[in-house]
């Protein structure tokens, strides 16, 4: 059967999230689908049965489900009266400057975020604490009363670090804490010099690495090429000032050391799946919106 790819709408252009509560009222069969989104699923009533490629789950009430980025999945409701939350989130989005070399734990290069489930199944205490981050993500979401995207972040973050901190079966990369301070000159010259050409050179004397073990090094330690990391914070400040500034697209192209058009464009579209301008649009026209709630 094929599958087809799901494309996530976020409700607010500050968070690269959703969230809602679905209620089914038949065996409903959802056919197999995937995103780039990681989701969770929370039953609150009802049982669902879930495939997650070649892992099968069957949850009822308090029960949750882990899918991890572009992981095959389908579901089917298996009772009359299914009430459940759909958490969907983008990772990358979650991450910044200081956290991003934990970004490496959650990339799935080795292993899909699903095999985390064990957690929820050896560890009720945990489950429902993150169960909780999850229908509070939705309350605040619901209300959105002011501060309510630091709500989200926040309680976002929580969930991720306690499926860092209780993964027992080391399902996730470790990454120790001593590559993290080697790097931390790395990163500060990048958000420093994102304005302009990264000097790879440079890089490697801040770390004290020769060009060839500073790339290897880089890439084990947070989970990207080095070249990745840069153009993922480049983008991620392009999207911030196209939400902030009334500039022009070649104004931003400068402002973040891109200035050849093509590549901006080509780089931006790697992100987000669409152009800058497009972006922009789209975003502030749901920021309107949401105002308007």
């Amino acid at each position: 059967m094929e599958a087809y790819r799901e494309k996530v709408e976020y409700e607010n252009p500050l968070l690269s999230l959703k969230i809602f509560r679905p209620h089914r009222t038949d065996n409903l069969y959802i056919k197999w689908h995937y995103h780039r989104e990681v989701e969770l699923l929370l039953v609150v009533s009802g049982e669902l049965h879930v495939l997650v490629e070649d892992e099968q789950h069957h949850i009822g009430p308090g029960d949750m489900v882990l899918i991890g980025s572009n992981q095959l999945h389908c579901d089917r409701s298996l009772t009359r009266n299914l009430d459940y939350y759909v958490l969907q989130f983008d990772l990358d989005k979650f991450f910044d400057a200081s956290t991003m070399p934990y970004l490496r734990y959650f990339s799935e290069t080795q292993r899909p975020l699903s095999r985390l489930n064990y957690i929820f199944r050896e560890q009720p205490d945990v489950r429902a604490e993150i169960a909780d981050c999850v229908k509070r993500i939705f309350e605040e979401a619901a209300a959105r009363s002011i501060g309510y995207e630091l709500a989200v972040n926040i309680l976002l973050k929580r969930i991720l670090l306690l499926l860092l901190r209780n993964d027992n079966r080391r399902m996730l990369e470790e990454l120790d804490s001593f590559d993290l301070q080697r790097l931390k000159p790395v990163f500060d010259y990048v958000e420093a010099n994102l304005t302009g050409r990264i000097q790879v050179d440079q890089v490697c004397r801040l770390a004290n690495m020769s060009y060839y073990y500073f790339v290897k090094f880089f890439k084990k330690a947070v989970g990207l090429s080095f070249t990745e990391y840069v153009n993922f914070r480049k983008i991620k400040w392009a999207e911030r000032i196209l939400l902030t500034e009334d500039r022009s697209i070649s104004e931003i192209g400068e402002m973040i050391g891109i200035p050849n058009m093509a590549h901006f464009y080509k780089m931006f579209k790697r992100y987000n799946d669409c152009s800058p301008k497009a972006y922009q649009k789209r975003m502030l026209s749901r920021s309107k919106t949401n105002e308007g709630v």
